[in-house]
């Protein structure tokens, strides 16, 4: 049987790379990864990073990354085309790093219909501390770059996805209720290091900023970065 060849919806963030990664250890082909970029301030819808910073990541990995210019208010319309293009390419299917709210799946999965192409969705129905756990333990290296600042403090910001960081988290959580994984965009990570990896990230410069907007956000805004190559255990 011939691996399906399928593209990855990607943020730069955990859950978009942890499916990626699911994907391809369940025999996938992951020929593109489809990510889309603001069309107001040039950056990455939602998680704030810099266009060329995620690009970059996806030289690390070595797959190639479409991104897509849209809005919020046309982002249907932008995703519908982008998918155009993939299967253009010979793309059959899409997959995405959704857990288990109903919306986005119900969402992921018309559009995909209409779009006559297949959605898979591998941590669909997982825990989420033992997404986090699984992503630690799997060797993924993230750290947070976008996180709400009436939950959050300044100081979270460039903190590594590791033990330390679930525990603190849950500390947190135990305050303030929030979703652990921050599927509700309570805060939003950039993974530099993992399995996928064929080189690891370095960021080289960084400021951290805090922006008003629908929700006040901190975010760890990365202006430069280099591929290194990983040592040999």
């Amino acid at each position: 049987m011939i691996p399906m060849k399928i593209a990855a919806s990607w943020s730069g963030g955990k859950e978009s790379c942890y499916a990626c990664y699911k994907a391809l250890a369940s025999g996938f082909n992951v020929d593109y990864l489809l990510n889309f970029i603001s069309e107001d301030d040039g950056r990455i819808m939602s998680h704030g990073l810099r266009a060329e910073v995620v690009s970059a990541q996806s030289q690390a990995i070595g797959i190639p990354i479409i991104q897509h210019k849209t809005t919020w208010d046309k982002y249907e319309e932008g995703f519908k085309a982008a998918i155009d293009g993939l299967k253009r390419m010979g793309v059959e299917g899409v997959v995405f790093g959704d857990i288990d709210i109903q919306e986005h799946r119900d969402w992921v999965e018309r559009v995909c219909r209409e779009c006559g192409i297949e959605p898979f969705e591998p941590l669909w129905g997982v825990g989420r501390e033992q997404i986090l756990a699984n992503l630690i333990h799997d060797g993924f290296e993230a750290v947070l770059v976008n996180a709400k600042a009436d939950i959050f403090g300044e100081e979270w910001l460039g903190r590594k996805i590791d033990d330390g960081f679930l525990r603190d988290l849950k500390e947190l959580q135990a305050k303030c209720k929030f979703d652990l994984c921050g599927e509700s965009g309570e805060y939003h990570t950039f993974v530099v290091d993992g399995p996928i990896f064929k080189k690891r990230l370095r960021v080289l410069d960084s400021s951290k900023l805090l922006r008003e907007g629908y929700w006040k956000h901190w975010i760890l805004d990365i202006s430069g970065c280099e591929l290194v190559e990983k040592s040999v255990p």
